[in-house]
């Protein structure tokens, strides 16, 4: 399982926003994509990032996390 939020997270400069979202053409699906709600909090505890929003599906599934890097 690949880590999406790290991927974005690397891709980022210090100070700038990004909607972290599964991407299909990786394999990526919204059932897959729930543990990188996990892997945001992570970052977020070791004060990498900032989780801005979480947005969810009608039926509670995480389908976009916005981020803001801190570091």
């Amino acid at each position: 399982m690949r880590d999406i939020a790290k991927e974005v997270y690397t891709k980022m400069k210090v100070g700038s926003v990004a909607w972290v979202k599964p991407v299909a053409a990786k394999g990526d699906t919204i059932e897959s994509f729930q543990g990188a709600l996990d892997s945001a909090k992570l970052l977020e505890e070791e004060g990498l990032i900032d989780v801005q929003k979480v947005q969810k599906q009608a039926d509670g599934l995480v389908d976009a996390i916005r981020i803001l890097r801190l570091a």
